[in-house]
């Protein structure tokens, strides 16, 4: 069951709702710049500068999350995102290594 933040735990992060959030280019994107970081690296949702609303940020971040691809954590104003490298990994070993592989759209 998730958290109260709505982070899956690693159990019930499932190949369907991981696909499904990755098959947007933005949510790609965040995903990619994320892997490509030191790991624990922790970013706002602003920081990547995506070319939408406040509002589909929002929505995008949060099919991230649900997904269990990242995890967010209230830092007083913003949220900060981290990928949920560990876990990914041990879900679906070499997922993260394609999508980094993954040209720019």
């Amino acid at each position: 069951m998730p958290d109260d933040e709505g982070h899956p735990s690693v159990e019930e992060i499932a190949l369907g709702p991981v696909l499904s959030a990755l098959a947007d280019p933005l949510r790609r994107r965040v995903v990619r710049e994320l892997a490509a970081a030191p790991d624990g690296t922790a970013r706002t949702c602003s920081s990547f500068a995506l070319p939408v609303s406040k509002a589909t940020v929002t929505y995008h971040f949060r099919a991230l999350r649900e997904a269990g691809l990242i995890r967010q954590v209230d830092r007083g104003n913003s949220r900060m995102a981290t990928l949920r490298r560990a876990d990914v990994e041990q879900r679906f070993p070499g997922l993260l290594g394609i999508l980094v592989a993954e040209p720019e759209e």
